[in-house]
Formats: C-alpha cells, structure tokens, sequence
C-alpha cells in the first residue's frame, strides 16, 4: 500500500469510527423524562379494570409509551370487578378500580397466593347525568334516585319521579355488574351493593353510556365526573340533593366533599410479584410521579400532595 492510501485508509477508520460512536450515544442518550434505566427496558405491563380509571391509566400509558417506547402497556376496561378476576388470578399487573377489593375477592388472591398494593390515585364524583331536552329537570334528590333504581322499581316515566314533571318515557343507562361505580352507586343510594332494577341499558364501557343518553330524549345513566366533563356538551348534569340542597359535581365540590355522599377514591391495585419485574416498576414509579397532572387533564381531582407521597414510599418499600 502507498504511503497516501494508507493515510487514506487510516483517515476512513477514524471518520467510521467516529460515525459509529456517535450513532451508539445518539441511541444510548435517554429521553428527556424517561425513567433510570429505560434503555434497557422492554416487556409488556398489563393494566386491566375500572372504565372510570381507565383514562387515567390510558393517558399515562401514551406518556409512558414516549420516554420508554419499547415497553408495551395495555389498559383493559373489564370493570373494577372483571378487572379484580384477572388479577387475583395472576393475569394481570395493575388492576384499575373504582372501590377498594372485596373480602371475596381478598380470598380469591390468598388462594392464589397473589400479594399486592392498594394505591388511592385521584377523587372521583360519580355523575348523574340526562338527555339535555330534558329541561324541566333541576336535580334530583337521593330518595328519587332510589325510587328510580331500587329492585323491584317499575318507574318508566318522569311523571313518576315527581310530581309536577311531564309525561314522558324514562330510559335508563347505566353500569354493569361488574362495575365498581355500579356497587358504589347501588351501595350509596339503593342501599345494598348490587341491588338495582335490572331493566336498565348496561355496559362496563362508560362512552357507550354517554352515547346512549346523549342519543335518547328520555335517557339518564349515571358514571365517573371525567365522562361527563369529556361530553358535557351532549350531556346535561344533574345537581344531587342529599338533604343539604341540591349540589353539581365540579372539581371544587369532589375536592371539598361538599359533593355528597357520591365523591369517592380511585385506586390501582399493583401485584408484587408483577413488582418484581423492571418494566412495571418504572411504569408505576412514572405513574406515581405523573397522575397528579394527569388526574386533573382528563377530569379526575388531585389528591393530596401528601397522599401522593405516601402511595410513593409504599411503593418503594413494595
């Protein structure tokens, strides 16, 4: 080889050489955001559950997915009660829920030899809402809730509700059985958890109640405030009178709990041996960090600064 070609040569080396570094810590810097470690992370996390905490998981899902796109995560909306089979059977990693587990459902994970934690992630109003042609309504009280919904209920016209109010067809819609709103509602106004007329359009999918009643001149369902705020323009809302005035869900009233008694938690359920797993701790360590934001942007009440906290440190003892 010449002298010149192979100073050519070594020139090439070095500029290759320099090009491929430079190519490893362009793929090798970390996002802006994106959790310790990220680089080497990959797998899926399966998120099952609550249709009324789903867009919360869902959205930080999406800004998961940004910082660590090479982790999959799945949001189902089974239900709080679905989602709670799945995962007291091991199948799932994080159960969304809109009420705490159940002792029955405690037993089935003992069984299953499943350990997990309870996180309270945001307050929710559970919303009464009806068709806006409905104009004549201007809110409803607990006891006509329940006259409404109650087992055994034949009220199939608004005349029925209360007097004073047109003839007209009643519609119902509402959350199905596996629903954890469907127990809190049932428990809060009926009386009993899962007492409730049967003769209602059910459907663990809140978006297929919003468009039930936004599509029935005689409709009213009921569902999580974050629903509500996402189509308030096809929707009317329904101040609640539970014998201290009638009284709307908004952001100030679930925070206050001036919204009573149907402000509640919500919570995610996370499996420890799911835990153990490096995918699932970042998901649920960005989860921590990013809902209360996240809570707010699609609908939900932040809770405590200090709440947030707590869920944090048990999380890292966990």
């Amino acid at each position: 080889m010449t002298p010149s070609l192979n100073k050519f040569a070594l020139i090439s080396t070095a500029i290759l050489a320099t090009l491929l570094l430079g190519a490893c810590s362009k793929d090798s810097t970390p996002v802006a955001g994106a959790p310790a470690g990220s680089a080497s992370l990959s797998g899926t996390v399966r998120v099952d559950g609550s249709s009324t905490v789903a867009p919360i998981s869902e959205a930080i899902a999406e800004e998961f997915n940004k910082v660590v796109p090479s982790v999959r995560v799945t949001v189902g909306t089974s239900g709080t009660g679905g989602g709670f089979k799945k995962f007291m059977a091991g199948e799932t990693d994080i159960s969304d829920a809109s009420r705490p587990v159940k002792p029955e459902e405690i037993e089935k994970g003992k069984a299953a030899n499943i350990e997990y934690l309870e996180i309270a992630i945001a307050y929710d109003g559970l919303s009464v809402v009806v068709n806006p042609s409905l104009t004549f309504i201007d809110k409803l009280t607990i006891e006509e809730l329940k006259k409404i919904w109650e087992p055994g209920s034949t009220i199939s016209n608004w005349k029925d509700v209360r007097p004073g109010f047109p003839d007209k067809p009643l519609h119902l819609y509402g959350p199905g059985t596996d629903s954890g709103t469907f127990d809190y509602f049932t428990e809060t106004v009926v009386g009993k958890s899962g007492a409730s007329r049967p003769d209602y359009t059910g459907s663990e999918d809140d978006n297929i109640l919003v468009q039930g009643v936004s599509g029935d001149e005689g409709g009213m369902g009921y569902f999580g405030f974050a629903y509500y705020e996402a189509s308030a323009g096809k929707l009317k809302l329904v101040p609640i009178d539970a014998g201290k005035g009638a009284i709307a869900p908004s952001p100030a009233t679930i925070n206050d709990g001036t919204y009573a008694p149907l402000s509640r938690p919500l919570f995610i359920y996370v499996n420890k041996a799911s835990a153990q797993r490096p995918e699932v701790r970042a998901f649920v360590e960005f989860y921590l960090k990013t809902v209360p934001s996240i809570a707010k942007d699609v609908g939900y009440v932040a809770l405590p600064a200090a709440s947030y906290e707590t869920g944090k440190s048990s999380f890292a003892k966990f």
